[in-house]
């Protein structure tokens, strides 16, 4: 079997250390013992809600702002003394910090002003540099007529011409619009393969995160909740919190009825009762009312009339709304029994894509709704 790029990983040097990292601003903490390794090479996210500590981490790393306790190191060199200026690192901001009285080629050899290099060699670092980011040509438009995705992309290469062993993205799309956003996340994941460099991205976008990168640190209040790959982290949470957090999750009141050998047995109203192995139970939050059930959307399938599936269970129920989107539908149900447990009916999404030949269903329609017990993951 052939290497993959995540066997390459796993076997690369650690390129950032995080060794309990503290960082106060007087009474709050704004970081609380971070260790994290972020391997050569890799695609990282810091990903969490506003306020989560993740742009702060973000900055320690880069050098603007001093830790409080713990080490930082950046290829296996610590960096408690090394100015910001001075580390192997350079940064892309969220405003992309472009000057408009200069030219493309003026803003990306702005880096160069104190190299040594003669001008004619800089001047085809900027060429190579724009080639890079796919602005060949673009070097003497003025940089005020640029378009909000062409200064994202002048941005990126006035970081990369350094040629810095780490990029450090700060929210760097969240000024674009949603057609342009997306285009630049997939040319964003092909430039780190090209270049070949760590890339640390901060952003609040759950879906940005699990597009681009090769692993994800979720936190919350100044800690990292799980760090994980994409499919791990969006099918097996460590937490409600986590699960909450990405994507959508429906949730169900759960009565734990037993636990043998690994094997959990729980049940939830509309569902019944599963048997779950360990790797599908995740810890429940402090403040939940307790055991849990969840389940993505699209991992459930409404089954329309004269319709036969290959899933192990079936539930019925009736559609309280649909919402269509073109290429999915949304579907708001209540499963027979729901309220069983606790007497509150609770509605839960499930999605369906648009194929050819299925039938949108209607609100009040009783239908079936076919599933698995290994989508299922239970907060205990």
């Amino acid at each position: 079997m052939s290497e993959t790029r995540y066997d390459r990983l796993d076997a690369a040097t650690p390129m950032i250390e995080c060794r309990g990292v503290h960082k106060h601003y007087g009474d709050y903490h704004a970081l609380r013992g971070i260790d994290l390794t972020i391997r050569a090479g890799e695609f990282f996210s810091l990903l969490g809600p506003s306020g989560c500590g993740k742009t702060t981490l973000l900055r320690t790393i880069a050098g603007f702002e001093d830790i409080s306790d713990g080490a930082i190191l950046i290829d296996e060199k610590r960096m408690d003394e090394v100015p910001a200026n001075k580390r192997p690192t350079n940064m892309v901001f969220q405003s992309y910090a472009i000057f408009p009285h200069l030219t493309v080629a003026q803003n990306v050899a702005f880096g160069l002003r104190r190299d040594p290099r003669g001008k004619a060699e800089k001047a085809a670092l900027v060429e190579d540099a724009l080639a890079m980011v796919g602005l060949r040509g673009y070097g003497n438009r003025a940089a005020h007529a640029l378009s909000g995705g062409q200064r994202q992309r002048v941005a990126l290469a006035r970081a990369l011409i350094l040629k810095p062993k780490v990029l450090l993205l700060d929210e760097p799309l969240s000024a674009l619009d949603r057609k342009m956003r997306e285009q630049m996340q997939v040319e964003l994941i092909k430039l780190q393969r090209q270049v070949g460099i760590t890339f640390v991205l901060v952003t609040h976008d759950q879906e940005e995160a699990l597009v681009m990168s090769d692993r994800i640190a979720v936190m919350f209040e100044g800690e990292i909740a799980q760090l994980d790959g994409p499919e791990a982290l969006y099918a097996r949470p460590a937490n409600r919190r986590v699960a909450d957090f990405i994507g959508v999750m429906n949730f169900l009141p759960a009565r734990i009825l037993g636990e043998k050998d690994g094997i959990v047995t729980a049940e939830a109203p509309g569902l019944g009762v599963v048997d779950l192995p360990a790797r599908q139970v995740s810890r429940a939050n402090p403040d939940d009312d307790g055991p849990t059930i969840g389940f993505r959307p699209e991992t459930m399938t409404l089954v329309g009339p004269n319709q036969t599936h290959s899933q192990p269970r079936e539930t019925n129920a009736t559609i309280d709304e649909v919402v269509y989107y073109g290429d999915m539908t949304y579907y708001d149900l209540r499963l027979d029994g729901a309220a069983a447990m606790d007497g509150k009916a609770r509605p839960v999404r499930i999605s369906m894509r648009n194929v050819f030949g299925r039938d949108v269903q209607d609100v009040g329609t009783r239908t079936r709704l076919a599933w698995s017990p290994g989508s299922l993951v239970l907060f205990r």
